[in-house]
């Protein structure tokens, strides 16, 4: 078997822990320590997540998506497939290192969404966007770390608490969704969702395509 090469590593900001991008032949995978957060053979539930977060709102003119988390770009590729020309879709991502990752070595996995004229990319914390932003957005996909209760960095709870239901439903406009992708179900999450005022659907998604590897789990939540 091929063995993984180290391509670059960079600390995660606040000190908990460090990321790492690794190649084997033509597979990569982002690490945070020892734990895989994404892998490039596995993404057809990031891509199931734009899908039917985009859904309702894919044919309204200037359609504004906020994405929380570049990964591997896959999920920012699906959103743009799924919106007109006229839309914008910011891009919320904590780590520069994984912005400079996409353009220097991981954009041709996914066609090189950076490129794209239609996109803005916000170094940073993706609540801190919504906490800029009342009544802003007709989606918000979150893709951050590897869901409510499979958390890598304490830090990312609160996206999933109470505070962070309610400051994504206030940077939602009015009709719009917010898509949250998991690693596993968990109900509890969707109980919370219902207590913020959202409807809510839950999807199981596949890894790979053609109905393959582990079950992922979409809320889609319309607020």
């Amino acid at each position: 078997m091929i063995p993984w090469q180290l391509i670059e590593r960079a600390p995660v900001p606040g000190g908990e822990g460090e990321l790492s991008l690794q190649r084997r032949g033509e597979e990569y995978s982002i690490r945070v320590d020892r734990a895989e957060l994404m892998n490039s053979r596995q993404h057809g539930s990031e891509e199931e997540l734009a899908r039917l977060g985009c859904a309702a709102v894919r044919e309204r003119p200037k359609a504004r998506v906020l994405v929380g988390g570049l990964g591997m770009g896959f999920t920012l590729a699906a959103t743009l497939s799924q919106l007109r020309p006229d839309a914008e879709v910011v891009v919320a991502e904590l780590v520069g290192a994984v912005v400079a990752w996409n353009r220097d070595h991981l954009g041709h996995l996914a066609g090189h969404p950076l490129k794209d004229g239609r996109v803005t990319v916000r170094q940073g914390d993706v609540r801190a966007v919504m906490a800029e932003h009342r009544a802003a957005f007709d989606a918000i996909l979150l893709d951050v770390d590897n869901g409510p209760s499979g958390l890598t960095q304490e830090r990312n709870g609160w996206l999933y608490g109470p505070s962070g239901l309610r400051a994504a439903r206030a940077a939602l406009r009015q009709g719009g969704v917010l898509a949250v992708w998991s690693v596993a179900r968990e109900d509890a999450f969707t109980k919370r969702l219902e207590r913020e005022g959202f409807a809510v659907q839950v999807h199981g998604a596949s890894a790979r395509a053609g109905n393959k590897g582990a079950k992922h789990t979409i809320w889609i939540a319309l607020g």
